[in-house]
């Protein structure tokens, strides 16, 4: 779990650590073993590593008003779809469909990142993010995760800062 920089590229990386590192953003990979018989993928995450659900990130695809949109939120709470909507200057929004999502983004379900996706999306940061010094996101495949500032998140995905995110 060493810290990476521009100048230590990790062989093999996902695409989300390799825009990490050519961004020269300091980052910390958390690596787990993914048991697929969990319910929830970023509890999961959250458990495996010891970090409190409140720091560790879900990326959810949702389509608002047509066009796909990521919603970056706490994986102790969940989604608010209107909230997101208008975050985005939207109406309308709903969960994406997995496929759509996997095919845009480039990855997986359970392992999408808000980082180094094939089509970049408009993202959007729930606001609680900001009350932490380090969150984890998902780097790209079940059972990675990386752990970095929010700000540096924010600045990497042009996110929008909202609360989006609602308590279970």
């Amino acid at each position: 779990m060493a810290k990476k920089s521009k100048k230590q590229q990790q062989p093999g990386g996902t695409p989300a650590t390799v825009a990490l590192t050519a961004a020269g953003v300091e980052f910390t990979v958390h690596s787990y073993d993914h048991d697929p018989s969990h319910p929830s993928y970023g509890e999961e995450a959250a458990e495996a590593m010891g970090v409190s659900p409140e720091r560790v990130f879900k990326t959810l695809v949702a389509d608002i008003d047509g066009a796909l949109t990521v919603a970056v939120v706490p994986v102790a709470g969940q989604l608010d779809l209107k909230a997101l909507a208008a975050a985005v200057g939207g109406k309308r929004a709903t969960m994406a469909d997995p496929t759509l999502a996997e095919r845009t983004t480039g990855y997986v379900r359970g392992g999408i990142s808000p980082l180094g996706q094939r089509k970049r999306l408009p993202t959007v940061l729930d606001a609680s993010a900001s009350a932490h010094t380090t969150i984890c996101v998902s780097a790209g495949r079940r059972g990675l995760e990386v752990e970095l500032a929010p700000e540096d998140l924010a600045k990497l995905t042009e996110a929008v800062l909202a609360p989006i995110g609602r308590s279970s």
